[in-house]
């Protein structure tokens, strides 16, 4: 696995751990099955391993984490997005609300 390199220029080793963490708390509560958690998470490693990179930083691992909730719970990518993106007022929580609510709209491609 790629090493993940912080905001602050620090560099780490990846932990799953650390992945399965953030993806729990935004789902505690939610109606999802421990094995769509798994699935997703190996999605992730996937993309990670294949990408190629021998860095990379907590956003693009953010933004992986964000197209899984997105797929899995609407109100867990609201979670994760709020704290990811520090949204700072409300109007913030309703763009990305109005955001999840049209492409729940939009017709999906087969």
């Amino acid at each position: 696995m790629p090493y993940v390199v912080k905001k602050n220029g620090s560099r780490t080793e990846y932990t799953s751990a650390k992945l399965r963490g953030s993806l729990e708390l935004a789902l505690r509560k939610r109606p999802v099955a421990a094995p769509a958690v798994d699935a997703a998470i190996a999605t992730i490693e996937e993309k990670l391993l294949t990408s190629g990179k021998r860095e990379v930083e907590t956003g693009y691992i953010g933004e992986l984490v964000m197209q899984e909730l997105k797929r899995l719970d609407n109100v867990a990518y609201i979670r994760f997005a709020s704290v990811y993106k520090n949204f700072e007022d409300l109007a913030e929580f309703q763009n990305a609300i109005a955001e999840v609510g049209q492409e729940r709209k939009a017709p999906r491609k087969s």
